[in-house]
């Protein structure tokens, strides 16, 4: 029965070229299993910037060749990776409340989200027992600038991607134990899934139609241009506060 969490999908193409080609040119193949782990996510988490890839449902393997992904794609690819290391993974479905992306994603934009929107984490088999990773979702730049943009912040905070109780230093990089990031605004639990590719099949993407073809076309393109600004701003004002 393990072996379904080992398996090679259409979105978890671990088998891909340009992934085999990343999990040998790291050298991750020779790491512990807790450090494959680690390795796999904090590449997902920090060199895989944050953004909005054209649908959740695109492989791990164009999520790579895109270099930026959300909560969906991001764990397509950490699957894959964890996969092709041959770690065990599962998929977690549920939706969060789109206040939670106010902000990434800009007002004049943000009728287009629907009220509960698409999520999911990963859960990884370490040592006897599944843990839940939702928190490589953001990059420690753009989570960095958000922390900055609101300093006078330390607990609670909803809007720009993140849901948190501990908004100043939130669980977000591997220890061994469950990290998150937008938990706080989950809606519904869809439950667990074998893989991403079974979850969109039953339940389908956030968008169809019109909205869909604005959003691939157009609106996508905006939302990344506002979380680039969120990122570089924040950035920018560090080196030019620097002597």
């Amino acid at each position: 029965m393990t072996e379904k969490y080992l398996n090679n999908t259409n979105i978890v193409n671990f088998e891909h070229k340009d992934i085999q080609s990343l999990i040998d040119q790291r050298g991750w193949k020779n790491l512990d299993n807790f450090n494959k782990i680690g390795a796999a996510y904090q590449f997902v988490k920090d060199e895989i910037f944050f953004g909005y890839n054209e649908s959740d449902d695109i492989a791990a393997s164009d999520v790579l060749a895109d270099g930026y992904g959300q909560c969906n794609t991001k764990g397509n690819l950490l699957m894959a990776l964890l996969r092709g290391l041959g770690i065990k993974c599962r998929f977690h479905g549920f939706t969060i409340d789109q206040q939670l992306q106010k902000g990434a994603i800009p007002s004049y934009v943000f009728w287009l989200a629907p009220k509960y929107i698409i999520h999911s984490w990963v859960e990884v088999y370490f040592e006897g027992r599944w843990i839940n990773l939702e928190g490589f979702i953001l990059d420690e730049q753009y989570l960095s600038s958000l922390q900055e943009k609101f300093d006078q912040v330390k607990d609670d905070f909803c809007g720009y991607g993140v849901a948190t109780k501990c908004f100043s230093s939130p669980d977000t990089n591997w220890r061994g134990t469950d990290t998150y990031i937008q938990k706080e605004g989950i809606h519904d639990d869809y439950g667990l899934y074998d893989s991403p590719d079974k979850f969109y099949q039953e339940k389908g993407t956030n968008l169809s139609g019109v909205k869909r073809w604005m959003y691939q076309r157009v609106i996508r393109h905006l939302i990344n241009f506002n979380v680039a600004n969120i990122r570089k701003t924040t950035v920018l004002e560090v080196q030019n506060a620097q002597p």
